[in-house]
């Protein structure tokens, strides 16, 4: 069962690949010679290699919920390659505000052609998920719908990307602060993933809505459990230095949630180890055990399942067919008890 998923949604993936590349085949500028290394269809000088291009978490859960919802995945596919544009204009320019020199264990844009053109490179993949749904085969009105969507959720990213950035700051973050930061940045586009495909897949007029608030609760999930990956996750699955969150001071859930907690011994010295200059792997280490003993480790992990769980419960009020529903749970729980 498991192993007819995974070559089901490895099908999808090669299928928004070349949704993609259609988008950009007769684009000729070098501006798309930096998307097409980007989303690791070639290498730093135009040559074609086979680097991993991501999850495609998204548009695949967009392609699921229009099969889902009764239509044909292939109706759908302009609006998944919409939405993995947005995804990845976000981390284009995420790595820039992040300073961050790699991404999928290859160099980023802007540390091969410079930040001014990584801007560009993002900028104009954003652009080109709004002429994606141009493509859409559906009324006028429903193309509306689906780009509203779109916009919004893009809205709601750039806002709680503006949250996160503004958090690095400040000496402390609440945890209301936190999973409200989570909802913009992460959670939105998920749930505008599934949103739009039950767009375009049928005439439910509330499976939109449901499958929203599925989405919801998935990407809050989704993102705790990565918060948990890169203060306790294996390098060799993430491809992520031991500790980079804590190395960076990210506010992650775990931190949130022991600042708030930092009492005693243990909260002692985890405020001196973050007023450090510098925190090298022994300093990191160090947090990583003094936020367990704190209890943000099991504080994450139990969000995760409460929120899995919410999911869940969710998919099943939909009434999807028994295929479909079986399809949404194995990859609700595949993505919450991930170790990469």
């Amino acid at each position: 069962m498991h192993r007819q998923a995974d070559s089901d949604r490895e099908q999808l993936r090669r299928d928004i690949t070349a949704a993609l590349q259609d988008l950009l085949a007769d684009r000729r500028l070098p501006l798309y010679d930096l998307m097409r290394f980007h989303f690791g269809w070639t290498d730093e000088n135009g040559a074609p290699t086979r680097a991993g291009a991501g999850k495609m978490l998204r548009p695949t859960l967009c392609l699921m919920a229009c099969e889902a919802a009764g239509g044909r995945r292939e109706r759908a596919l302009p609006a998944a390659a919409a939405i993995e544009l947005v995804h990845n204009f976000s981390l284009v320019h995420d790595d820039v505000q992040d300073d961050d020199r790699e991404r999928r264990g290859r160099p980023t844009v802007w540390s091969l052609w410079g930040k001014p053109q990584a801007i560009n490179v993002g900028t104009a993949m954003r652009i080109l998920a709004s002429l994606a749904l141009e493509r859409l085969e559906l009324p006028a009105a429903r193309i509306l719908q689906v780009t509203d969507c779109l916009d919004r959720a893009t809205l709601r990213l750039i806002e709680g990307q503006y949250q996160d950035i503004s958090f690095e700051t400040r000496s402390s973050v609440s945890t209301t602060e936190y999973l409200q930061m989570i909802r913009g940045k992460t959670a939105e586009l998920i749930a505008a993933a599934l949103e739009i495909g039950a767009l375009v897949g049928g005439e439910d007029p509330q499976a939109p809505r449901r499958l929203h608030e599925l989405g919801l609760a998935l990407g809050l999930a989704f993102q705790i459990r990565d918060d948990i990956l890169g203060i306790w996750g294996d390098s060799a699955l993430t491809g992520k230095p031991t500790g980079s969150d804590i190395a960076r001071r990210k506010k992650t859930y775990p931190l949130v949630f022991a600042w708030g907690r930092a009492e005693g011994r243990a909260g002692e010295r985890l405020r001196q180890l973050y007023e450090s200059p510098v925190l090298g792997l022994e300093q990191v280490l160090e947090v990583a055990s003094l936020l367990e003993e704190l209890g943000s480790r099991a504080a994450a992990q139990e969000l995760v399942e409460r929120y899995s769980l919410e999911a869940l419960t969710l998919l099943g009020g939909l009434g999807f067919p028994a295929q479909a529903s079986a399809g949404f749970r194995q990859m609700i729980t595949s993505l919450v008890g991930r170790s990469a």
